[in-house]
């Protein structure tokens, strides 16, 4: 304890409750945490209207994966049916079918792009699926960090990393229904 005061630390004491003489009884009073907000909506407040923000993109060249769905993506206001790789500038279908046809081939387009990309991230479907782990050693080596993620939390990662300006691509697999 004496260290803490060289450091001019303020030292704490034990929470223990204090005796309190009330008449001829002497009781414990316990310390009680207590709010000092609402946690629920009162009065007229129930009623107010909510309002909804819709992200926009802040440039007509900037990808934007606006929904998913089991038959594929609405990209940028464009409808791309069945897996589909989404590049800076670009849409290309994806020639996969499922997660167990990923492979560095497939992968391959990713690391010849110029610019070049810095994260691919990749939607397995419904589930977050286990990629082979000497794919990722080889796409890290040449320069491409890899984000596997379930389809839905893939569309929203690609959309943030955008937003913050990062050269980002992703290889995307639809939800089954």
């Amino acid at each position: 304890m004496a260290s803490l005061a060289l450091f001019s630390l303020p030292l704490l004491r034990r929470s223990t409750p204090r005796l309190v003489k009330s008449g001829s009884a002497i009781a414990a009073q316990a310390w009680q945490q207590s709010r000092s907000h609402r946690l629920s909506p009162t009065g007229d407040e129930l009623y107010e209207k909510t309002t909804v923000t819709r992200i926009e993109r802040d440039s007509p060249e900037m990808m934007f994966i606006e929904s998913y769905s089991s038959s594929g993506f609405v990209i940028n206001g464009d409808r791309v049916v069945g897996p589909c790789a989404v590049l800076p500038r670009s849409i290309l279908q994806w020639n996969v079918g499922s997660h167990k046809d990923i492979s560095l081939e497939s992968l391959s387009l990713f690391h010849l792009l110029v610019p070049k990309i810095e994260i691919l991230v990749l939607g397995t479907g419904d589930r977050v699926e286990r990629l082979d782990p000497t794919i990722s050693r080889i796409m890290r080596q040449k320069g491409v960090a890899i984000e596997v993620q379930d389809t839905p939390n893939a569309c929203a990662t690609f959309n943030f990393l955008t937003s913050e300006r990062r050269v980002t691509a992703a290889a995307l697999i639809p939800v089954s229904e």
